[in-house]
């Protein structure tokens, strides 16, 4: 499958300035913000509900921009894709890149571009599941857009979250996105190939992420070399 969805606005995000008119010598401007959170937790939890039901494994991938996101999942997929019906869903604010790389490794896919919103959110993944025939899928895959700072916002209805950070984006990468890793199951800190070259202190870039959320998974890979990609796998499926 090769499909893209343009998704946006998102009909539920009122965020916008309203200026009343009390008298003519003065007026006020009501901010009217619709509780975003709250709709995107019922609509995460149908989500979620519909998986279930569906017996779907499924998982959301966040992390930012060149951190190796798609370059671990086109690795997880081309290990597993003989014993599961894979779907992915790509997020990003314009075309179907990453979509077409992990297409190649025997996943179905979805490329679903946000325009200005800066992360998927549940709405996005209900319009997905309730178009799509379920019954051919076993695991689903969720690409977020490259972020570190929306998707905290945004539960999807997914199994698990991943966070995705890589030493090159330097050692304080963790303790500056405080929330993502807080809201997470398992940590990846990957490109280990490079840590001969890069002056980054692994062991102390997870003691960061375990003082945010003792109760994370950890693993430190290289989505080049195949390094601990296994033990992930094993993380994320078992």
């Amino acid at each position: 499958m090769n499909k893209t969805l343009f998704l946006y606005p998102i009909p539920f995000q009122i965020n916008f300035l309203f200026i009343a008119m009390t008298d003519k010598r003065s007026s006020r401007i009501i901010e009217l913000n619709e509780d975003l959170t709250e709709n995107n937790d019922r609509l995460a939890e149908e989500n979620n509900q519909l998986l279930r039901e569906k017996n779907i494994r499924a998982f959301d991938f966040v992390g930012a921009i060149g951190a190796g996101k798609t370059a671990i999942i086109e690795t997880v997929v081309e290990r597993i894709t003989n014993d599961y019906r894979i779907l992915v869903i790509n997020g990003d604010v314009a075309t179907r890149i990453d979509a077409d790389r992990i297409e190649k490794y025997g996943a179905q896919t979805i490329q679903v571009n946000t325009g200005r919103e800066c992360a998927l959110n549940s709405y996005h993944i209900s319009q997905v599941l309730n178009n799509y025939d379920l019954d051919e899928v076993d695991v689903l895959f969720i690409e977020n857009v490259g972020n570190l700072i929306c998707p905290s916002d945004f539960i999807l209805g997914t199994e698990k979250r991943i966070i995705i950070v890589s030493i090159t984006e330097g050692p304080w990468v963790i303790r500056k996105h405080p929330m993502l890793f807080k809201f997470s199951d398992i940590a990846v800190i990957n490109k280990i190939d490079l840590k001969d070259v890069i002056d980054v202190n692994i062991e102390d870039m997870i003691q960061d992420a375990k003082e945010i959320n003792p109760n994370l998974t950890i693993l430190s890979t290289s989505a080049t070399t195949g390094e601990n990609i296994s033990k992930l796998i094993n993380c994320i499926l078992n």
